[in-house]
């Protein structure tokens, strides 16, 4: 009995010699939450404002500063007063961060933002919204095409919906002139399969 003892205690501590043990996780860079086919809505005074559709996201709270990343993706929709789709961000990822009550958005990869209403498209690869201010930005390359011509440069300022654009350093852009008097605007269909004249 005490020969099988002494084994089972030898086989024990030579086992223990063989445990590895891992480093340190850093928790900041581990998802606290992880969430797929988000589809969230904002209103303001009942009438829907904004809808985000996502596959994706991840919640990293443990984070210095918390934020959330949409790895896969996301679409943001906004829609007028009067409830019609006006402008359209699509992007291959995002991230989102609320800091001392300042929310921002930025939005990574193939961003292409339309406006329904003013027939823009604006295309770019990295975009800032900042939620606070109500104005989208950025300072990498851009491309707007519009009713009104052709527009390319570095740098870019407008509203959240896209209807006051300023490129901030152009090259190599045209316009043109129409003299329509009938001063119609792009309105979406019903369907959103795209601008027709009203």
């Amino acid at each position: 009995m005490v020969a099988a003892v002494l084994t089972a205690a030898t086989a024990i501590v030579s086992c223990k010699d063989d445990i590895q043990t891992t480093g340190k996780i850093d928790l900041s860079a581990v998802p606290t939450q992880v969430v797929y086919d988000i589809s969230a809505l904002q209103s303001n005074n009942g009438e829907l404002s904004y809808r985000m559709l996502a596959p994706k996201m991840e919640r990293y709270e443990n984070a210095e500063s918390p934020y959330e990343i949409f790895p896969d993706g996301f679409e943001v929709l906004g829609y007028t007063e009067d409830g019609l789709l006006e402008t359209r961000l699509l992007s291959d990822k995002a991230r989102h961060t609320t800091v001392e009550k300042e929310e921002k958005w930025e939005a990574y990869g193939n961003v292409v933002i339309t406006n329904y209403i003013e027939g823009q498209v604006l295309k770019t690869d990295t975009l800032y919204w900042d939620r606070n201010k109500k104005e989208i930005f950025t300072h990498c390359f851009v491309r707007m095409s519009s009713p009104q011509g052709y527009m390319q440069g570095y740098g870019m300022v407008s509203d959240e919906m896209v209807r006051d654009v300023t490129v901030l350093k152009p090259f190599d852009s045209y316009t043109y002139v129409e003299n329509d008097s009938t001063g119609r605007k792009y309105v979406d269909t019903v369907n959103f399969v795209g601008p027709i004249l009203k």
